[in-house]
């Protein structure tokens, strides 16, 4: 079987999703880096092939709650993030956000395509 390209779309967001967080996962942060993590992790993302857009939000309170000698090692509890993925011409919207104490990478809407 062939996979449709709505399949591929949703496929392509796991991958940028798998990136982001692997990628950056131990990095240094502090809160007045955040903001800094957060555009370098959408300018990194957005590279990849199909990816529209890339949203990442560190959260500048977990930052400081976690850190010891003034930073912490980035983990998912620190950052919200949307993907959007764009595939053939069908749009996957695919989000990461904390829920009962996990990272939860989920997709939100796949619309477009035959």
């Amino acid at each position: 079987m062939d996979p449709t390209d709505a399949q591929v779309a949703c496929f392509e967001a796991g991958i940028k999703f798998g990136a982001l967080y692997h990628q950056f996962a131990g990095t240094p942060v502090s809160p007045e880096s955040a903001d800094s993590l957060a555009r370098a992790m959408e300018a990194a993302i957005e590279n990849q092939p199909f990816c529209e857009r890339v949203s990442v939000d560190v959260d500048e309170a977990a930052v400081a709650e976690d850190a010891t000698r003034g930073y912490a090692e980035f983990t998912g509890r620190h950052a919200t993030a949307e993907v959007v993925v764009d595939y053939e011409g069908v749009e996957v919207v695919a989000r990461m956000a904390m829920v009962d104490g996990y990272p939860l990478m989920e997709v939100v809407s796949v619309e477009g395509g035959a």
